[in-house]
């Protein structure tokens, strides 16, 4: 049994969402964020104490975009991995690790900088910075998606899984507002996919369960 280890809208969305478009059996493990404060056990797990961790017999994996591919690999063949012989692989690629390496990266420090450090810690001016960042990388996806439904391939694949989660980190920490008509299009387009709202159902249900919890072992 896969397991993957999950807070509600951190990275681990992305793994998640693959396993819900594939239709593989996998067990939820919803921990508050961050674990490594919050759930201090976790880190004899992971001793990264970060977000996803995934379990699969001896593989162990904390990076978000590579596990997608890995399960679409691992558990294929499907068509939400891009073949080393067809012509859309090296995009595959390129946008699999543009996805965290380019888009994610700055959403992290808006996030850090604007609501979880302690307030007198808080930069807006970073945030800012890092906002215009973002958005200014958000333009090869506006590019790319006002040519093509997908980003890729001519078909939805892990690469929209992946890409799709860093819209909804943008969404969630108010840069939503200022996509583009293309990017804005596609992000509508992808919140309808079944695989993405059967994600969404399974993590506000975990969520769910993990508050209640929470409430009844504290005094």
């Amino acid at each position: 049994m896969i397991t993957l280890y999950h807070c509600h809208a951190a990275r681990s969305f992305r793994p998640l969402w693959m396993l819900q478009e594939l239709g593989l059996p996998y067990e939820l493990t919803m921990l508050p964020f961050p674990p490594r404060v919050f759930a201090k056990e976790y880190l004899a797990i992971n001793p990264l104490g970060t977000i996803p961790l995934l379990i699969d017999g001896d593989t162990r994996m904390t990076e978000s975009s590579g596990i997608c591919h890995y399960l679409g690999t691992r558990y294929g063949p499907t068509p939400l991995v891009v073949g080393v012989d067809e012509p859309g692989y090296g995009d595959y690629l390129n946008w699999m690790f543009f996805s965290d390496a380019t888009l994610t990266f700055p959403q992290t420090l808006v996030l850090r900088y604007s609501q979880l450090e302690p307030k007198e810690r808080r930069s807006p001016q970073v945030a800012a910075d890092y906002a215009k960042w973002f958005l200014g990388r958000l333009r090869a996806v506006e590019t790319a998606v006002g040519q093509a439904e997908t980003l890729c391939a001519g078909r939805f694949t892990a690469a929209d899984v992946v890409i799709g989660y860093a819209l909804r980190l943008a969404d969630i920490i108010g840069l939503g507002k200022e996509f583009g008509p293309n990017v804005a299009a596609y992000w509508a387009r992808l919140q309808q996919r079944d695989g993405y709202r059967r994600a969404v159902a399974a993590e506000d249900q975990a969520a769910a369960a993990l508050t209640s919890f929470a409430s009844r072992i504290t005094p």
